[in-house]
Parts: C-alpha cells; sequence; structure tokens
C-alpha cells in the first residue's frame, strides 16, 4: 500500500477534477477534495485493491458531495448569494474575441444541460467524458455492473441528445 502523502500526490488532482465536474465551482470542489482525503484516511482500512484507488478515491468523493447537498437542503438559512457562487465563473464578453464567445457560449449551454440531468446519468456521463474512466470503474463507483454503467451513459447520451438542439449551439 502506497503512503498517503504519494497517494494524494497522485489522486488529488483528478479527485479535484471529478468533483469539479459534479459542483461546477472550483472552490467547493477543493473544499470537498480536502474532505474526501479526510475520509479516505479515516477509512484507509476498508480499502481491500478491488479497485484502483482513484475509483475509491471517487466513490468517497461522491459521497462527500452527496452529504454536502443534503446538508445544504437542510441549510434553510442559505441565501441567494451562496447559491449564484455555485455557478459558473464567466468572463465578460470583451474580454473575449467573438469566436472564443460563441465558442464558451455553446459549451456553457451543453454544460447547462449536462448539469440539469438528474443523478445517477449526469454522475456518469461527466465520469465517462471528463475523467475518461472504463464503464467497469464507472460501475464499481456506483457499486453496480460494468453493464449497468454502460446503459445508463447511453441513457444519459440520448437524454442530452434530446435537449440539445445542435442547430440552436
Amino acid at each position: 500500500m502506497e503512503d498517503l502523502s504519494s497517494i494524494y500526490q497522485s489522486s488529488a488532482d483528478e479527485v479535484k477534477r471529478f468533483l469539479i465536474c459534479l459542483t461546477s465551482n472550483v472552490d467547493l470542489a477543493e473544499e470537498l477534495t480536502q474532505e474526501t482525503f479526510y475520509q479516505a484516511v479515516k477509512s484507509i482500512h476498508r480499502y481491500n485493491g478491488e479497485c484502483k484507488i482513484s475509483v475509491w478515491l471517487c466513490q468517497i468523493a461522491k459521497h462527500t458531495y452527496y452529504n454536502y447537498l443534503k446538508k445544504e437542503k437542510n441549510n434553510h438559512n442559505a441565501s441567494v448569494e451562496n447559491m449564484m457562487q455555485m455557478g459558473l465563473d464567466i468572463p465578460s464578453n470583451k474580454e473575449l474575441p467573438d469566436v472564443t464567445v460563441i465558442k464558451r457560449s455553446t459549451l456553457i449551454s451543453i454544460h447547462k444541460e449536462i448539469h440539469r440531468l438528474q443523478e445517477p446519468y449526469r454522475g456518469i456521463f461527466l465520469l465517462r467524458v471528463s475523467l475518461q474512466l472504463s464503464f467497469k470503474e464507472i460501475g464499481e463507483i456506483f457499486d453496480k455492473s460494468e453493464n449497468w454503467a454502460r446503459v445508463t451513459y447511453y441513457r444519459a447520451k440520448l437524454k442530452l441528445s434530446e435537449r440539445i438542439d445542435p442547430h440552436e449551439l
């Protein structure tokens, strides 16, 4: 078993990218990454080596994010400003050339549609596209089969294709 600091060095960026995909918020992703590794240290004795350490860490990250969402849902004092901070930081149009603005606008539209997908479709789609995990690894993260991950990914793609009209982008 690798020592914990080398595990952190080799996996922290991947966990953070996964959480950025889930949250669309870099600051929150960084916070949740730290919490993920804290939880991993507490439960390292449960890691049995049946999957890659990064898959195990992404499972913990997913649960850490879900716990965060539950707490936020129960927090009746959440302000509108906090909800707005969950969005993307988009530079003003004056800062970007026209073509880049169009491309960025298209990416933002697609990203919004991805985040409108319900779970587990959103999570599986992001794991497959952003982190390029195999269906087997995705299945392990969700405690399901490789086939379940493949079918759910396909359904997520169908849902996105129904929502995104290529002529509008």
